[in-house]
């Protein structure tokens, strides 16, 4: 369980770091299971239903950058979403019905795995209010060098930013007001199986991995269970709530006055992209990460 001061850092800060809530044995078992889909995607070539592949993948030297829809890939990816730990923490953050939003496992490779741009995930995916969250858990320790997820500290309660290009979405932040930002930029790291927290409106993003080896973190997206989409609701009400992990469902959203920029009009192909994050963002022109001078990121990593 969270300390009343460890809520409040959260409110402040739109993120928290947090050890010790998944046993040794949960974590080595997480970290076996995307050990054997790394060595599964040496067999591939191109990028399919299951792996998202990095430029440069060769069965010799494997450069998987996602696994796509891990909820619907492993047991044991789906289980972690109920575990009774993260739930009571999640409980505490944002009430006592949560719903889930789905998974995602991002495995940065070493020696210039690439970034992910700044965003904020409620640029995404809107919803009636901003009790949303992202739980990542670390397969790997976070180190300076292996591309850490940088955020913002105290950015969720500030503007939604511009993630449009020439008029359409491209899942990047384009906002001249960010650019004072990313200074303030703090990294997030830690040892395996530790777990980080950050709120749906917290500017984010993460450098290239320029250490050997691997960065794998395991993000679960989570809402309270009265926060409705705004964009892609489920095909059914029943589809929807068979997302519940906890609490009572309600019956009808929460209406809260929440700054909202929907994420249209989309690049034609967008459905293609849906499961890469790096392909989502692929349209971007003069990203952040290319001018350490503007972003101090290495000042930020230290």
């Amino acid at each position: 369980m969270l300390t009343p001061e460890q809520v409040q850092f959260y409110k402040d800060n739109g993120y928290i770091a947090l050890s010790n809530i998944l046993s040794d044995s949960e974590i080595a078992h997480l970290c076996a299971v995307t050990d054997d889909f790394l060595e599964r995607s040496r067999s591939v070539t191109k990028s399919d239903d299951v792996f998202d592949l990095e430029e440069g993948h060769t069965a010799e030297h494997p450069r998987l950058r996602r696994i796509k829809r891990p909820i619907k890939q492993h047991p044991a990816y789906e289980r972690i979403l109920h575990h009774p730990g993260l739930l009571a923490v999640l409980q505490q953050l944002m009430g006592p019905a949560i719903r889930h939003y789905g998974l995602k496992l991002n495995l940065k490779p070493g020696g210039g795995g690439e970034p992910v741009e700044w965003h904020q995930d409620w640029a995404y995916y809107p919803h009636t209010n901003d009790d949303l969250c992202v739980l990542g858990i670390m397969l790997d320790d976070v180190t300076p060098e292996n591309g850490p997820l940088l955020v913002v500290p105290g950015s969720h309660k500030g503007p939604v930013l511009d993630h449009h290009q020439d008029g359409m979405f491209v899942g990047a932040v384009t906002d001249p007001a960010a650019e004072a930002m990313y200074p303030k930029a703090v990294p997030l790291l830690g040892k395996v199986g530790d777990i980080t927290i950050h709120h749906t409106r917290t500017l984010h993003g993460s450098a290239a991995n320029t250490s050997p080896g691997y960065r794998r973190i395991l993000f679960l997206t989570l809402r309270a269970a009265d926060a409705w989409p705004l964009t892609e609701m489920p095909e059914s009400l029943e589809t929807f709530n068979e997302m519940m992990l906890v609490g009572k469902t309600p019956a009808s959203p929460r209406l809260e006055s929440v700054q909202v920029r929907l994420p249209l009009p989309r690049p034609v192909d967008w459905l293609a992209r849906r499961d890469s994050i790096f392909e989502k963002q692929r349209d971007l022109r003069n990203s952040p990460f290319a001018r350490p001078e503007k972003t101090r990121l290495g000042a930020a990593a230290d």
